[in-house]
């Protein structure tokens, strides 16, 4: 009888401990691992943009060969916007989403198909991808990557442009990228055509908005060259923009369309029942 216990003498866990996620769990594991993703395809993402920006801005045969900026900028919008598609489409895209975009990430939260307390670790990982991206295109084709006109990639408005108008510009492209691929998400046979839609709009906006904007449309396209050209002045236009961007136009979609987004995953739903992707 003495070595009796009772619920009373039992070890009981404070509802602080009971609160605290478990690092075992299944749904924060994924989290990590996904986040993890994210990070991933958004290194080789500014990795391929600063190449890019690299061979065929910056002094090369390449460069010389192509007549004028704005063509330069097209082929730099081509070879960006087919490898955004290729990363959204590859088997770690189609996992985690494919976002690589911290707007994008907002944007699904706000269509209804993402869990907000996802939208910041996504967010960070694209962030910190953008970073090792840049770092890494430095240490592949050195210092060429850091002389101007490459200059680490960063993006700067046209002369003469304050924040006001990058501003708005940056946010009514990412409205009108968001409007598209929210409308497309929302019919089963337009879904799977979203990495294509998307490479072709931000390729667009690279050739069209180059000389303007920068059509960067993506705060983790501004974020790693900024940080490493050390150009602070706009960085907050371009961060803060795309988000704002991405918020209005899922009110509008969910304002004025009565179709409901089908998927967070940038390639399209996985199953047959798009009804049931619930976000891992």
């Amino acid at each position: 009888m003495a070595n009796r216990t009772t619920e009373h003498d039992r070890p009981t866990s404070s509802a602080a401990d009971r609160a605290r996620p478990d690092p075992r769990s299944p749904a924060l594991s994924q989290l990590w691992r996904y986040s993890a993703y994210e990070a991933l395809l958004t290194t080789c993402l500014l990795f391929g943009v600063a190449t890019a920006v690299r061979w065929v801005i910056g002094a090369s045969p390449i460069s010389r060969a192509i007549p004028g900026i704005h063509l330069e900028l097209l082929v730099v919008g081509v070879v960006v916007g087919l490898l955004l598609a290729g990363l959204i489409l590859s088997p770690l895209g189609k996992a985690c989403g494919g976002h690589l975009n911290p707007a994008i990430s907002l944007a699904m939260w706000r269509f209804g198909v993402f869990p907000g307390r996802r939208v910041l670790p996504y967010g960070v990982a694209q962030l910190a991808g953008s970073v090792l991206g840049v770092l890494l295109a430095r240490v592949v084709w050195g210092p060429a990557v850091a002389r101007p006109p490459v200059v680490y990639s960063a993006l700067r408005p046209m002369p003469g442009w304050s924040n006001v108008p990058l501003f708005a510009v940056e946010a009514a492209s990412m409205a009108a990228i968001v409007l598209l691929v929210g409308v497309f998400l929302s019919v089963p046979r337009l879904a799977p055509r979203v990495p294509w839609l998307v490479g072709g709009l931000i390729g667009a906006a690279i050739a069209g908005l180059g000389t303007i904007t920068g059509g960067s449309d993506n705060p983790a396209r501004q974020f790693g060259p900024a940080v490493f050209a050390g150009r602070f002045g706009f960085l907050a236009s371009y961060l803060l923009a795309p988000l704002v961007g991405a918020v209005v136009a899922a009110w509008l979609l969910g304002r004025f369309q009565h179709r409901t987004v089908l998927t967070h995953r940038l390639c399209g739903p996985p199953g047959k029942d798009a009804s049931h992707d619930v976000p891992p």
